[in-house]
């Protein structure tokens, strides 16, 4: 590996915040002081971040965080990069830093699932009568996930509680292992297992699968795919023994792990699609964002909507040719 000139951040940190809101706008302008690029939410629970810059910048940033009680042990999670991976940069104050969609919340300072290293959740995952919840959304499942993992269907965090209580009986007698990207939601979920009485045992990956994939001993085995990120890579490997493509392109159900959105900005669904395939299928999830009153590649590439109709029939062609 070379050393790249910047890096990025991912980090949390469960601590009482009194005012949100002065917090975030004193913290932004020591972000533009540092000349730092992402964002930061800020709450009465914590804080939540991911940021770019380089390698100078980030180094006083932490350094800077450090010096704050309140956040001098915070887990740091750090990749290399060649460049910054964000275009702006937000402080955003929040009622709440992770949203799971709660009457009554859960405090991770006070009730939170077993935390495990690399190795020890590496162990658990092989035990018998295990099972691995993946706590994050369907479209970061389908780019990869730990093999065996249960994957919840729902497109928001704060739906898992629903879909868990649909599910209970199944977990029933079972030691429940639990992850997400960084460890920031798994903290509020792990806690609601527990406090909702699933499974003999609720475990959750200390530090995620970030601090997972960078582990000397364990070295991201046991991942198949890619773990999708909320910046401009959008992926990033995790299993430094072997890959596995697990992703399937939208349209053909070919390996994938390329992420695009839709071109109609008003549906903007995440989709798993090859180069090769962008231009045929119009980089649009349907035939109604198709015919969107707004559609990015039509506009890119100056379409008529007789051009639209010809390609959508060619479409239905290949489609039902499929079938």
């Amino acid at each position: 590996m070379t050393q790249k000139d910047y890096r990025i951040l991912l980090y949390y940190k469960y601590i009482a915040i009194e005012d949100p809101v002065a917090f975030a706008e004193e913290h932004l302008a020591l972000c533009n002081e540092f000349g730092l690029l992402g964002r930061i939410l800020v709450g009465y629970e914590g804080i939540n971040g991911t940021v770019s810059g380089t390698v100078e910048q980030t180094e006083a940033y932490m350094n800077h965080m450090k010096a704050d009680p309140r956040f001098s042990d915070i887990m740091w999670k750090i990749d290399q990069a060649e460049g910054h991976a964000f275009k702006k940069m937000h402080v955003r104050p929040r009622q709440e830093i992770v949203h799971l969609g709660l009457e009554n919340d859960i405090n991770p300072l006070e009730i939170t699932g077993d935390y495990l290293s690399p190795k020890e959740f590496m162990e658990r995952m092989q035990e018998d009568h295990t099972v691995i919840i993946d706590a994050r959304n369907d479209y970061e499942f389908d780019l990869g996930h730990f093999r065996g993992a249960i994957r919840p269907d729902i497109e928001n965090f704060r739906d898992l509680p629903a879909w868990m209580e649909a599910h209970k009986e199944e977990f029933d007698g079972k030691k429940i292992l639990t992850y997400c990207t960084g460890g920031i939601r798994c903290e509020k979920f792990s806690g609601w297992l527990k406090r909702e009485g699933y499974g003999e045992s609720v475990g959750q990956l200390h530090g995620g699968i970030a601090t997972y994939a960078k582990d000397s001993e364990v070295k991201g085995q046991l991942w198949d795919g890619q773990m999708f990120v909320f910046d401009r890579r959008r992926s990033v490997p995790i299993n430094q023994v072997e890959h596995v493509i697990v992703g399937k392109d939208f349209f053909t159900g070919e390996p994938s792990e390329r992420y695009t959105n839709c071109a109609n900005p008003e549906c903007h669904k995440l989709m798993l699609c090859e180069e090769k395939h962008e231009a045929f299928y119009m980089r649009s999830c349907s035939d109604d964002c198709r015919r969107a009153e707004r559609n990015f590649f039509v506009e890119e590439n100056g379409w008529t909507k007789e051009q639209i109709e010809e390609q959508i029939a060619k479409i239905a062609e290949v489609q039902n040719s499929s079938l």
